[in-house]
């Protein structure tokens, strides 16, 4: 073998190693960021799809859901959503809360509109997600900053301008903790933030069974025991509920 061919064969030898290694960083790059993020909104998307069609229980879809959250990276996620930018300029009011709707990238096998709602909730210290609960919606909570303080009550049945709840969850949840409710599971719930500003992302689906999205604000410092592990609460006016329950105050 002359110089000159092996000098070929060397330098077609070396690009070769320099392609393949070329293809395998893209390709680990891509199982590193693409898999992680897309199966996540895809999937989450096919469950909410699911739900919608009733092929799937709400209580099977809130488990879905929360065993989801618990495989992402949050890192990643907030990337997804570009919570910075979401984040920037955000106006906490005095009472309650305030949200910002979240847009998903074009992700390949994810439709551009979603059967789901997303949004982010941002909240002051003490501020609060008032007491309230849902009919015919579902809905999951990932807390993405801070630390609140999270209740949840079971609803057993209405009475009129009462609901009759059983207390289920009480506790406090951080970064990357979530939570989910619907009719048949912890449909009540009640979040205060105990750190100087707290965030959530929430994923909801309206619309189940057919029938009208409501909601009930509840008067949980007025509830009735009713010695059975039940009590009687009070339905409010969103009004009346953001003024007593926006903003923390001793009871």
């Amino acid at each position: 073998m002359d110089r000159r061919t092996f000098s070929k064969e060397l330098l077609a030898t070396v690009t070769s190693f320099a392609l393949m290694d070329t293809l395998f960083t893209f390709n680990a790059f891509s199982r590193s960021i693409q898999p992680i993020v897309g199966h996540w909104a895809i999937s989450l998307n096919d469950y909410c799809s699911d739900l919608k069609k009733q092929a799937i229980m709400p209580v099977e879809w809130q488990w879905q859901i929360e065993n989801l959250y618990q495989k992402i990276e949050l890192a990643e996620l907030l990337k997804f959503i570009d919570f910075d930018n979401l984040k920037k300029g955000f106006q906490y009011p005095d009472l309650g809360v305030s949200t910002k709707p979240v847009q998903f990238p074009k992700l390949a096998g994810l439709p551009e509109k979603t059967v789901f709602i997303k949004k982010i909730f941002g909240m002051q210290k003490g501020r609060a997600i008032i007491p309230h609960g849902h009919s015919n919606m579902a809905s999951a909570h990932l807390a993405l900053q801070g630390e609140m303080h999270l209740r949840h009550y079971e609803k057993i049945r209405a009475e009129k301008g009462y609901l009759i709840i059983k207390p289920t969850i009480d506790k406090t949840v951080s970064t990357g903790e979530c939570s989910s409710i619907s009719d048949d599971k912890d449909n009540i719930h009640w979040f205060v933030a105990n750190t100087e500003s707290a965030f959530t992302f929430d994923v909801i689906v309206l619309g189940l069974n057919n029938a009208q999205y409501d909601i009930h604000n509840l008067d949980m410092y007025e509830g009735q025991d009713l010695h059975d592990g039940t009590m009687r609460v009070p339905v409010l006016d969103v009004e009346t509920a953001l003024k007593k329950y926006g903003k923390e105050s001793h009871h």
